[in-house]
């Protein structure tokens, strides 16, 4: 979990989800999560068996939907505090399958990582619209705090943008998802490797 971690929005999206995927992967995109809140169980299915073919030599890993990932064979899922617990989520996926969980605190970090979590997902660092329910922001302190005190991986979100993208890499973590800053630029391609230079440059040197 390095460098630029992509998550689909068909909210933000301007030529489609399958476009945006295809330039993250061209951009060197190594992870991309499907995220859906817009559409029906059977949509679902049919846009994740395309992306999943999309990301043969990616990391490909579902939102929420167990039963998606397992139906599309993906490499994972990511979840949120509201979603299946990880242990269930682990008995139905085996210890292969990777499993992300979000969390705002270090509290939740520490109890994702005790029940095998397999990377973190720290939001939201900045005040953020993409998702409505996103919480409050925890700010740089609270990150660099939660990067200093687990062993996993963490992919820092939430209002990250280019001008704050080195800020959030010398905090500790080890990827980062900008998704309105990236969606809402017709050159899906051209931004991430923006970030992923900006990332990149920046973790060399802390």
């Amino acid at each position: 979990m390095k460098g630029f971690y992509f998550i689909t929005d068909s909210g933000l999206s301007r030529k489609g989800i399958v476009s945006d995927v295809r330039n993250a992967i061209k951009a060197g995109v190594r992870v991309v999560q499907y995220r859906q809140k817009r559409t029906s169980s059977r949509q679902m299915l049919l846009e994740a068996i395309r992306l999943r073919r999309i990301c043969k030599n990616v990391i490909f890993l579902v939102n929420d939907r167990i039963d998606i990932a397992l139906a599309v064979g993906a490499d994972g899922v990511h979840l949120g505090q509201h979603d299946l617990s990880l242990p269930v989520a682990r008995k139905l996926l085996g210890k292969k399958k990777i499993i992300g969980v979000t969390v705002h605190n270090l509290k939740e970090a520490f109890l994702a990582q005790k029940q095998g979590a397999d990377y973190l997902g720290v939001s939201p660092i900045f005040p953020t619209k993409t998702k409505s329910d996103a919480g409050k922001p925890i700010g740089i302190d609270k990150l660099k705090e939660i990067s200093r005190r687990v062993r996993i991986p963490i992919v820092a979100l939430g209002g990250i943008s280019l001008k704050n993208a080195g800020q959030v890499a010398r905090s500790g973590a080890d990827s980062i998802c900008a998704i309105s800053a990236v969606l809402d630029n017709p050159d899906v391609y051209g931004e991430i490797k923006k970030f992923r230079k900006a990332f990149v440059d920046t973790s060399s040197c802390r």
